[in-house]
């Protein structure tokens, strides 16, 4: 084993159109000798990945999939992590530096929080640097034209869950609210709306500045199933 460990770098590639990567993450990850990037199981390639696939010649690179377990079983959470972590120290640990490239930026909502939290556990003598990247957020707010905050305007990240009177309180407590994970509670999030009268103020995005983006009628989403990757912005 070398006794130089390698780094540790939380890439952020943006929110899906290739264009907006920073130069630093780009330079990274042309300097980077192994590219690690989340796996989906069904082989299709994940977002982040289709993105770094624009820059990297996976035939120059060791490009690590990582396969990152969706349950809420603890034990199998716990097993699978520690596996995962454990094939990203085997390059480090050989003195290689590892860049782990995460769809819009790495310490917002990312997998590689977990990755960056577990690793300083189990082999605290890795750096680890991250490189902020553009989020869906920052996306959604220039594809949609909207301001997300003037002045004193008070502003809110929340994850849409299943709780009316939370949603409706977060919606009355600041002038903007940015709603990630609103797929899977789309009927509720429009009946609150709905209530406070602010549906001409919502907007609701699919994959912000990719090339499979969809800007939505908010009016005609009652029923529908949207995919994880869609948010809402409330901009009273």
């Amino acid at each position: 084993m070398s006794a130089v460990v390698g780094t540790l770098y939380g890439l952020g590639v943006g929110p899906g159109d290739p264009e907006l990567i920073t130069v630093k993450a780009f330079r990274t990850l042309m300097q980077s000798p192994v590219i690690a990037y989340p796996k989906k199981r069904k082989g299709s390639k994940s977002y982040a990945h289709r993105i770094t696939e624009v820059y990297v010649n996976p035939n120059e690179k060791e490009m690590l999939g990582l396969v990152f377990p969706m349950t809420k079983d603890q034990a199998i959470l716990d097993r699978e992590w520690h596996k995962t972590v454990e094939e990203v120290w085997n390059h480090l640990s050989q003195g290689k530096d590892v860049a782990f490239v995460t769809e819009g930026d790495p310490l917002l909502y990312s997998t590689f929080i977990h990755m960056m939290r577990l690793m300083k556990k189990l082999h605290p003598e890795v750096e680890i640097k991250t490189v902020p990247g553009i989020s869906s957020i920052n996306g959604a707010a220039s594809r949609l034209g909207i301001a997300l905050a003037d002045g004193d305007e008070h502003v809110a990240i929340v994850p849409a869950r299943d709780d009316y009177q939370a949603m409706r309180k977060v919606i009355e407590e600041n002038d903007c609210v940015i709603f990630i994970k609103v797929a899977k509670v789309i009927d509720l999030m429009l009946q609150v709306l709905r209530d406070l009268e602010l549906i001409d103020k919502a907007s609701v995005v699919t994959k912000v500045t990719s090339e499979e983006e969809v800007i939505w009628n908010v009016n005609e989403l009652d029923g529908l199933e949207l995919e994880y990757l869609t948010l809402m912005v409330v901009r009273k």
